[in-house]
């Protein structure tokens, strides 16, 4: 049987690379950014994510897939890394990796959950918890490229505790609404008591469904099946709900 070649670009994306970490910085009281020098690193596309590969000095290794957090910065990126509880690699990677440190990755990885900055139409963000991570490097991509393209972000947390990158959420961007729902505690005199998502938080921070935007859902397994369900509900083309989800992997 004949076999398909592997394009060289693809081939190189799955090529490990040695990665040094150049800075840390602290998120929440459970995620950090990384910021990694990468040599060579093929460049990336707002929504893309990374294989990360760990080796302990007995040669055990593990291996974990992270959204990127950073927009397009030549051999420069940003990993935003929550703790899971009970996990292996997330743990690590948050309360001890230092600068100075390497680890290796791969990528980057994913073609159908990206935002590309030719893309015009209305855009919705709708992220669960550090779901948020890839719809932030698509944030940060259309400001670096000066994309008049309208964002409404809607972003589910537990807590205000619990929000990334709180300070760039609330210091906003021309042609930016971001809307934030509380699950479990909502800060004084919100409007929104604590709850779940409902289609009627879609209805008041998303865009009607003849705007034909597009939407990007991203965070654990049951929010994005709810939120994905609650816009097709409400209208708007399957074809134009785009969602990554992620599960319990162990951190």
């Amino acid at each position: 049987m004949a076999r398909a070649a592997v394009p060289g670009r693809l081939g190189d994306r799955l090529r490990w690379r040695t990665a040094e970490v150049t800075g840390r910085r602290v998120e929440s009281a459970t995620a950090v950014t990384l910021t990694l020098d990468v040599p060579g690193w093929p460049e990336h596309l707002a929504g893309q994510h990374v294989d990360v590969r760990l080796t302990a000095e007995d040669g055990y290794s593990t291996q974990r897939s992270y959204s990127i957090a950073s927009a397009p910065n030549g051999r420069i990126l940003e990993l935003t890394v929550q703790r899971t509880p009970g996990g292996e690699a997330s743990p690590y990677l948050v309360d001890d990796l230092v600068p100075g440190d390497r680890l290796e990755l791969r990528g980057p990885v994913g073609g159908w959950f990206i935002w590309r900055q030719q893309q015009t139409e209305p855009v919705l963000l709708v992220a669960g918890g550090s779901g948020l991570v890839p719809l932030m490097c698509m944030i940060r991509a259309r400001e670096a490229v000066g994309s008049r393209a309208p964002f409404r972000l809607l972003y589910a947390a537990r807590t205000p505790s619990d929000l990334l990158y709180r300070s760039e959420l609330r210091q906003g961007a021309p042609g930016l609404d971001t809307t934030c729902l509380y699950s479990r505690e909502a800060p004084e005199h919100s409007p929104r008591p604590p709850g779940r998502i409902a289609p009627g938080d879609l209805v008041r921070g998303g865009w009607p469904p003849d705007f034909e935007p597009t939407c990007y859902v991203c965070g654990p397994t049951g929010f994005v099946e709810k939120a994905a369900a609650y816009l097709v509900l409400l209208g708007h083309a399957p074809e134009r709900v785009r969602t990554e989800r992620f599960g319990d992997s162990g951190g």
